[in-house]
């Protein structure tokens, strides 16, 4: 008889709420308008049209991600259905696309958290804050999602108090200014001499801030029935975030019309002063910070969710990337590998991390639609058949609009993403020992 105890695994705790608050961490919805001036001078004040679109072309990805969630409710998202569809070689390489987007991403909200408040703070030193925000969320994921979901509610909620206040600050603007008639304007759709290209091109910068409605699917395995909470959790992220995108992009379009601005990237700043004053804009730099703090803790989670699914199946080193805390049944080691990679940011500037993240995101959404044609494909072989408009004219169009927006990419992400991908074709190489076998089947299936 033996006397070792069984292997942790990872503890089923979230409900549909936990779900949507952690996707909506990750998706930050005070990003909107982070970046508001960005895309209202390139689309000439037609912000809201851009992230209109944008939220039309992400929920056809949505529906694909939600399809393979039901289909596999296990960690790994895009990395395992590839996997399970199209098979174990481009699998890995779809995971180790995403590792670029997963494991960077933490490391890029942490900096630019750093980059606010080194902004109020001259005195104190960049790597002081980011070795805060690096310390803080990694404790609060290590202890477990119990404990950062109660954290994120906490962080989330003031978030969206401060977006609530600036929606109302900003009507009650333009009220003031234009009277109620003012608060009607199709402008923040049409712009000021806007053209299809510059609100196509903003669209596709606006798509950025959709990256992450996915992320919830890397906590399936810790998910109450995973199968019909987690499809249902990846609609509402994307519809949620995407409703308060075109929302707050519509009043802040009121408030300043047009695409012209003193700063472009510092236009939120000058609205929410110009609406609230100075203490309004002292919180409103708050919710900023607050803002980086919550997308970083669920960006971790999620990527040491997809590190350890990747670990467990030998993919990569099992005794570190799938190795779980006795105590608290969480991918501690995968956590901490992604904390380490977040002190990179100390040498880096913000326009130079984010050029990393983009190229593994786009790569997944595309073949997250070609699984989703290939499973209904493989369905149909073995007589069960599926709704032919979710499962294969969907997908197209999903992967139609990402493969567009990936050539919209700065060149120097697609550079970047390109050479991560050929050292991921050599990794596989070495893996399989010269492409002769297949990479390591899951050692845990809790289909």
């Amino acid at each position: 008889m033996s006397n070792s105890s069984p292997a942790p695994t990872l503890a089923r705790t979230l409900k549909l709420p936990s779900l949507v608050l952690f996707g909506l961490a990750y998706l930050t919805p005070l990003i909107v308008l982070g970046i508001f001036g960005v895309i209202a001078s390139q689309t000439g004040g037609a912000s809201a049209s851009a992230y209109l679109i944008a939220l039309i072309a992400m929920l056809f990805t949505a529906s694909s991600y939600g399809r393979m969630a039901k289909a596999y409710p296990v960690a790994g998202s895009a990395y395992t259905y590839v996997r399970r569809t199209i098979g174990g070689r481009i699998g890995f390489l779809v995971g180790w696309s995403v590792i670029l987007d997963y494991m960077f991403l933490p490391m890029v909200i942490w900096l630019i958290g750093g980059s606010y408040l080194q902004a109020q703070f001259p005195g104190v030193p960049m790597p002081v804050w980011i070795l805060g925000f690096i310390v803080i969320t990694s404790v609060l994921n290590v202890i477990g999602l119990k404990v950062a979901d109660r954290a994120n509610l906490i962080l989330m909620s003031f978030q969206i108090l401060v977006i609530v206040i600036f929606v109302a600050l900003s009507i009650a603007s333009v009220v003031n200014t234009n009277g109620p008639s003012g608060l009607f304007s199709a402008e923040p759709f049409t712009g000021i001499n806007a053209g299809f290209a510059g609100i196509a091109g903003g669209a596709a910068v606006a798509a950025y801030s959709f990256l992450g409605f996915d992320a919830v699917t890397t906590l399936t395995e810790e998910t109450i029935e995973p199968r019909r909470t987690v499809p249902k959790a990846i609609m509402l992220v994307a519809l949620i975030g995407g409703g308060i995108f075109v929302i707050v992009a519509y009043v802040a379009q009121l408030v300043h019309p047009g695409g012209t601005f003193t700063d472009s990237d510092t236009a939120a700043f000058q609205i929410a002063t110009k609406i609230g004053g100075n203490l309004f804009g002292a919180v409103f730099l708050a919710a900023l910070v607050v803002a980086q703090f919550t997308s970083g803790l669920a960006a971790q989670a999620s990527g040491s969710r997809l590190l350890y699914a990747m670990g467990r199946d030998g993919v990569l080193p099992k005794r570190i990337f799938g190795a779980l805390s006795p105590r608290f049944r969480t991918p501690m080691l995968s956590i901490l590998v992604i904390a380490i990679v977040g002190l990179i940011a100390m040498f880096m500037d913000v326009s130079t991390s984010t050029s990393f993240i983009n190229f593994g995101a786009f790569v997944a959404f595309i073949m997250v639609n070609l699984s989703v044609i290939v499973y209904w494909f493989k369905q149909r072989r073995e007589g069960i058949t599926h709704n032919p408009l979710v499962y294969v004219v969907v997908p197209i169009i999903g992967m139609i609009v990402i493969a567009y927006l990936l050539t919209q990419l700065d060149v120097h992400a697609i550079t970047l993403g390109a050479i991560w991908f050929v050292l991921g074709v050599v990794v596989l190489g070495i893996t399989t020992r010269g492409f002769r076998r297949q990479p390591p089947e899951l050692s845990v299936d809790n289909v």
